[in-house]
């Protein structure tokens, strides 16, 4: 009994960590928490819990079978994943500016998610396994998804202006979360490209200085609503894409992660320089200029992150091979 109430929580801990790390990364401009769900396994399982939101649940609540709804909805999975996203977004919030105001640790940065990012396109490749009929369909659409992808990432983020509606932030909430649980499609992008990434990214200073309270509360609130809106309608059309047509779908999430690359560059030249805060700032690609100890770090932190997303990758399937025996 001590052994399987252990092994629950220690599931429930790394649910936790896995909601924690797309936290961090869904405030990243230009990673999806999406990415990482899928890099860490449990995507599709996400996108299953997610769906089942629907007459069935809202049967089983009418009728009071808790058991039944929280078994139907894997509620317990949803609460701890959201517990660690609810913290990785809070944590980050307050972390981003300060690392990518820096040239060198923003590089390091998106390095080691640009190794992430590759290493998991392969893994979402090798996923695929298109019929013959179907494989020309695959790398059409595949190639479509960087297209998509690398296009999102080109384009020049919305200035900050004056603070957004709370209408304005509810549309914006139900776009950015669907591209939030999209692998390659970042939601912070979107965001900044809706121009409401720098309100929402400084609330929790805001609440921390003792800024106006109540208003960071209703646009909270108002954000908030609009990603359980998009979420659940999004995720229903997700779901069944991946129930029907798994290997064009897996293609296109796959072109997504590679054309997203473009947006994590780690050799950026800061036309901004004046500015410090990190979202107001202008950068524009360019290749290093020299071969120095800063292109050394940006490369051995792109491999490492590869080697570790593939050596996770390789615990888990032969953990996964273990259970079956």
């Amino acid at each position: 009994m001590m052994d399987e109430r252990s092994g629950g929580w220690r599931a429930h801990g790394l649910t936790i960590l896995c909601g924690l790390s797309m936290g961090c990364a869904d405030v990243v401009p230009g990673v999806s928490g999406g990415t990482v769900a899928l890099i860490l396994g449990i995507y599709e399982r996400l996108v299953t819990a997610i769906s089942r939101f629907d007459r069935t649940l809202v049967r089983y609540l009418m009728r009071r079978q808790w058991p039944e709804a929280v078994a139907y909805s894997d509620l317990k999975f949803l609460v701890f994943l959201a517990t660690g996203l609810g913290s990785g977004i809070v944590l980050m919030s307050l972390l981003i500016n300060r690392l990518l105001a820096e040239d060198f640790t923003r590089s390091i940065i998106f390095a080691v998610f640009s190794g992430m990012i590759l290493a998991s396109s392969r893994l979402v490749a090798l996923l695929i396994r298109p019929t013959d009929r179907q494989l020309p369909f695959c790398l059409a659409l595949g190639l479509v998804g960087v297209a998509i992808a690398w296009w999102t990432a080109s384009l020049t983020p919305a200035g900050a202006g004056q603070p957004p509606s709370l209408a304005w932030l509810f549309v914006c909430g139900s776009i950015g979360i669907c591209a939030m649980i999209l692998p390659g499609i970042s939601g912070a992008l979107i965001l900044l490209m809706l121009g409401v990434y720098a309100h929402l990214t400084d609330i929790p200073h805001s609440l921390l200085e003792g800024g106006n309270r109540m208003h960071c509360v209703l646009m909270l609130l108002a954000f908030g609503s609009g990603c359980g809106v998009g979420l659940v309608s999004f995720s229903k059309v997700l779901k069944w894409l991946l129930g029907r047509h798994h290997a064009l779908t897996m293609s296109v999430l796959c072109g997504f992660m590679l054309g997203a690359l473009r947006r994590l560059w780690p050799f950026q030249l800061d036309l901004t320089p004046e500015i410090e805060k990190y979202k107001y700032k202008e950068f524009q690609l360019q290749w290093p200029e020299s071969f120095d100890g800063e292109f050394i770090a940006i490369v051995l932190a792109t491999v490492a992150a590869i080697v570790v997303v593939l050596v996770i990758d390789r615990t888990v399937r032969a953990a996964g091979s273990r259970t079956d025996e």
